[in-house]
């Protein structure tokens, strides 16, 4: 880089400093990033030369709080987990089966791909989009917790072994959708490096408690993954999009997605091509996610984003705490959760007494679609619900939002009473 280049650099991250001073709400900090990055797109260094620094900047350091050795590997910032989720499939693949970027799924036997029965969709998605088949994805079974069996993983590799098929990839999750439930990474890992098998950790929505010295524990056995996702956009509350994927093989991502355009990554550039990072995405401009994600870093400091992560935690259990032995609640599983997610069906009082069955059931099933419906039409608050494999709709309310308070906890409960007293 020149001197004149570094100067504008620095004279352009001072007043990016006055901005983050008092970017401290987050719609703030999204009004920047649209200001100074809306026109630009992240494809080679000569279009957004500081945007592509911050970019690298930031994954280097996302990979040293994974566990990656110096920060070394390769990322990028992508539309939305199930994206960064649909790399992870492509690079295992080039990884095992290069052939396949030229020749095509023809070139290959017949791979499948392992996940969670609790997993994000994504990963069955990604299974029909590339090639594989929805059939080669093999959903493996869960404990009651909704944490993946690793004796259950190791049996469908030996069978799909013996059926000759060829095992390629497993997708371990870290925090699941509904339960929040976090796979035992360290043993999934074991059965992977034992029959050589990509491991995957869909970190989209549980990736952020990486950043809290009190909860990273629940992702041990994270830096034995080849690729991760983590979503800054769910669980730290970096406005939407913001997505990464990280890869801790260096290079592999532009080996398996680069097509070398003439017209834009000449290779004799007078600066270092490597940071032409356009080549190595699927989509060839991309939109600049990093500088919102930096801007925020900036103004919350990674002690910020421990202390938002703990205080989303803590009002969670705050809930489940309150709910667990309250009269008219049911929690999904035992015990506490692993994440914000708090699961739990409202018993209203016309099904207290009467006795488990399938007429308990349907009914049971039609309460929380009733209840939400009438919260959503008073306009006090809007908690999800969904059924899960055999259990009937129940709740499942997430903290996210550092703001929310047990007030707000308190408000809920009654609310759900209130409206649901007469259901």
């Amino acid at each position: 880089m020149t001197l004149s280049f570094v100067s504008k650099l620095r004279g352009f991250l001072l007043e990016i400093r006055k901005i983050s001073a008092n970017a401290r709400k987050m719609n703030l900090i999204q009004r920047e990033n649209d200001y100074f990055s809306h026109p630009i797109f992240l494809f080679t260094y000569e279009i957004a030369p500081v945007f592509v620094l911050m970019e690298q900047l930031t994954l280097k350091k996302m990979r040293e709080i994974i566990g990656w050795p110096n920060g070394d590997g390769d990322g990028l910032f992508s539309p939305g987990g199930a994206i960064s989720n649909m790399y992870s499939v492509m690079v295992a693949r080039y990884k095992y089966f290069p052939e396949v970027k030229t020749k095509g799924m023809s070139a290959a036997p017949r791979l499948v791909l392992f996940t969670s029965e609790h997993s994000h969709y994504s990963i069955k998605k990604a299974g029909a989009v590339l090639g594989f088949g929805k059939e080669n994805v093999i959903l493996l079974k869960t404990d009651e917790r909704g944490r993946v069996i690793p004796a259950d993983l190791e049996a469908k590799v030996t069978d799909a072994k013996q059926k000759g098929y060829v095992p390629l990839f497993v997708n371990a999750t870290a925090g699941t959708t509904v339960y929040g439930a976090f796979d035992p990474i360290n043993d999934i890992a074991d059965i992977c490096e034992k029959y050589n098998l990509w491991l995957h950790v869909d970190g989209a929505w549980g990736g952020g408690l990486l950043m809290s010295r009190k909860h990273r524990h629940k992702l041990s056995g994270i830096e034995r993954a080849n690729s991760v996702t983590w979503n800054p956009h769910k669980m730290m509350g970096v406005p939407l999009q913001c997505s990464a994927i990280l890869v801790r093989e260096k290079g592999i991502l532009q080996g398996c997605n680069s097509m070398c355009a003439g017209y834009l990554f000449q290779p004799d550039k007078q600066y270092d091509v490597n940071y032409d990072t356009g080549d190595k995405a699927i989509q060839c401009g991309r939109h600049v996610d990093i500088f919102k994600f930096w801007l925020m870093w900036k103004a919350k400091g990674t002690i910020g984003f421990e202390q938002h992560i703990d205080r989303c935690l803590e009002i969670s259990e705050y809930l489940y705490n309150k709910i667990k032995n309250r009269e008219g609640y049911e929690m999904v599983f035992e015990g506490q959760p692993q994440h914000s997610n708090v699961c739990f069906w409202y018993i209203p009082p016309s099904l207290r007494g009467m006795p488990d069955g399938d007429e308990r059931r349907e009914k049971l099933h039609r309460v929380a679609p009733k209840i939400k419906a009438m919260m959503m039409e008073c306009g006090t608050t809007m908690v999800g619900y969904q059924p899960q494999g055999d259990k009937v709709n129940f709740f499942r309310m997430v903290v996210s939002n550092h703001a929310v308070t047990k007030s707000d906890i308190d408000f809920l409960i009654d609310e759900i009473e209130r409206l649901g007293h007469g259901v």
